[in-house]
């Protein structure tokens, strides 16, 4: 690509003309998602992102996009594409913002060049390359975006699927639900640690009803769990361990040694309220 390309010049005397050739293109286009973005706010992002390609453009040429002179618009670009990914917009609408300036800038070019075909086909081959960069740029940011709202989403799902719920003064109950991995425990280890703290519990159920298969790994993280939760002052009483889970373990040779273990959350509750002194008494009618 040469660096010797006029398209700087006639970005910066045509740019009226360019936002609004761009606008129809993008106004025009069957991807456009009103219902995530409004007219006004695609206005502004395509105003405030052509300035900045102006800007860089007559700085640094459109030999490159990865000079200092480019950084403010990869910045523009970069927010823009996580805005989208976060608003639920697809890939290819969210490259559709970018792609489309081509249409603008190809008129432009064979308006001005039509009589010298070596210039106009130089200058139609930057703007492809250069809108082509700025595209793939976009992509990238645009992935980056989505996995971080999948990654927040795993974690904010990982939240809600370990509650750690006070049943009664100084009594904490973790029901588990689904498979207990390492990454999993540890979100469990941190909120039950945490409540023990505020609370000031002394006993802490931990509920597996819900967990379809206990292996040796997953008996290490209860360990885990059980141990840690000690050395905060509390002691541990494990649920719900059903007839084939009990016969797996012994087959296993997994042992939960000195913890605490009831067959039903209910038997795990009568003993809590026996390790901090209270007892259940069933009312007279």
């Amino acid at each position: 690509m040469s660096t010797k390309s006029n398209l700087p010049g006639l970005v910066r005397r045509y740019e009226k003309e360019i936002f609004k050739d761009w606008m129809k293109e993008q106004l025009a286009d069957f991807s456009l998602r009103a219902d995530l973005i409004s007219e006004t706010e695609l206005r502004g992002q395509s105003a405030q992102f052509l300035e900045t390609f102006r800007e860089a453009l007559e700085a640094d040429g459109p030999a490159s996009i990865k000079g200092r002179s480019w950084d403010e618009l990869r910045t523009s670009l970069e927010e823009i594409s996580k805005s989208r990914a976060r608003l639920g917009f697809s890939p290819s609408e969210t490259a559709t913002f970018v792609f489309s300036l081509k249409q603008p800038l190809f008129a432009l070019v064979q308006k001005e060049y039509e009589s010298d075909p070596k210039v106009l086909s130089a200058e139609l081959w930057t703007i492809n390359l250069l809108i082509d960069k700025l595209g793939i740029f976009t992509m990238e940011c645009f992935h980056k975006g989505r996995e971080e709202v999948i990654k927040r989403q795993q974690d904010e799902m990982l939240e809600l699927s370990t509650p750690v719920v006070k049943i009664w003064d100084q009594i904490l109950a973790l029901p588990l639900i689904g498979t207990l991995d390492s990454a999993r425990t540890q979100v469990v280890m941190e909120s039950l640690l945490q409540e023990i703290v505020q609370t000031s519990s002394m006993v802490a159920i931990i509920d597996i009803t819900g967990v379809p298969m206990v292996d040796t790994l997953v008996a290490q993280h209860l360990i885990k769990t059980v141990s840690a939760a000690r050395l905060m002052g509390a002691e541990c009483i494990i649920s719900g361990i059903r007839p084939q889970i009990a016969q797996t373990m012994v087959h296993l040779g997994v042992t939960f040694s000195d913890i605490a273990t009831k067959a039903t959350l209910a038997d795990a509750i009568r003993s809590a309220f026996a390790a901090v002194g209270c007892r259940v008494v069933r009312r007279e009618k």
